[in-house]
């Protein structure tokens, strides 16, 4: 569940429970409650079962591992495949990435599959560092980190705009809230043209100064955000950028958008 979703419901005064599992482990293996509850965590593991994580990287982020007799036995009549999900000692493989506080509550950072591991052999994990972007950045509609095997992270952005009522489409005004994000910086702008197409000196600023901040709270330089663009439109489900559940379809992005990524790293010439 997005950070956004919480907060909105929050703003209600209504308190959601989250929970973490998969059809492997026959429902949920962490649960929240009224005295188990932690923001953005999904609470914590349910009673007769035991989770770990493997492979931490020096921020305690690793692969969930999930053991218990709700674990599956294996996939039928694939048993490569269910070698693969569990080893053994019993323990399910999710491929899910994140972390466990000091009190056992579960936070979700993203997928294995997603993490990013640098030049320089750094493992990133994407989905923390583009939340902190849209949290300091509520003109952001959308940001993809990129740095698989670069020599430095960059980002992709898009503007919150409004949607087509008719075709779900994004169009190219502002919403509300990113038109008030333009006036607080001094921006006269209503339109993602106004901001990209003329390049407007205050919002990129602004974002520049967003990003800086975000950086300023990395763990370290090799998780800094050092290049980024605006795009011209919002990711949606017409434009291929998200899947029909919304969840944004990374390699996609990274094929449209190759030349604006492979100008992030182009060697500059003398």
């Amino acid at each position: 569940m997005t950070a956004d979703t919480q907060h909105f419901f929050l703003s209600l005064n209504i308190r959601l429970y989250s929970g973490y599992g998969l059809s492997e482990t026959s429902g949920p293996h962490f649960m929240s409650s009224p005295r188990n509850y932690r923001l953005y965590s999904s609470g914590k593991v349910v009673p007769g079962c035991r989770a770990k994580l493997v492979n931490q990287d020096a921020e305690g982020t690793g692969e969930v591992c999930l053991w218990g007799r709700t674990v599956f036995m294996g996939y039928l009549n694939m048993e490569e495949k269910t070698r693969e999900a569990i080893d053994a000692d019993g323990w399910l493989h999710t491929g899910d990435v994140g972390r466990l506080d000091a009190d056992g509550f579960l936070y979700i950072t993203g997928r294995l599959k997603e993490l990013i591991i640098t030049a320089g052999g750094e493992n990133v994990p994407p989905v923390p560092i583009e939340e902190a972007v849209k949290t300091e950045l509520p003109i952001v509609s959308c940001a993809m980190l990129i740095g698989d095997q670069r020599k430095f992270l960059s980002m992709l952005l898009t503007l919150k705009c409004t949607v087509d009522p008719d075709t779900s489409d994004p169009t190219d005004n502002l919403t509300e809230q990113a038109v008030e994000f333009c006036q607080r910086v001094g921006s006269k702008a209503s339109t993602v043209s106004d901001i990209v197409g003329k390049k407007d000196q205050a919002v990129y600023q602004a974002i520049e100064e967003g990003i800086q901040r975000v950086n300023r709270n990395a763990a370290a330089r090799p998780y800094h955000i050092q290049k980024w663009a605006i795009l011209q439109r919002d990711f949606s489900i017409s434009g291929g950028e998200l899947g029909p559940t919304m969840k944004l379809k990374r390699l996609t992005v990274l094929e449209k958008y190759k030349d604006i990524i492979d100008s992030f790293y182009q060697e500059q010439k003398m």
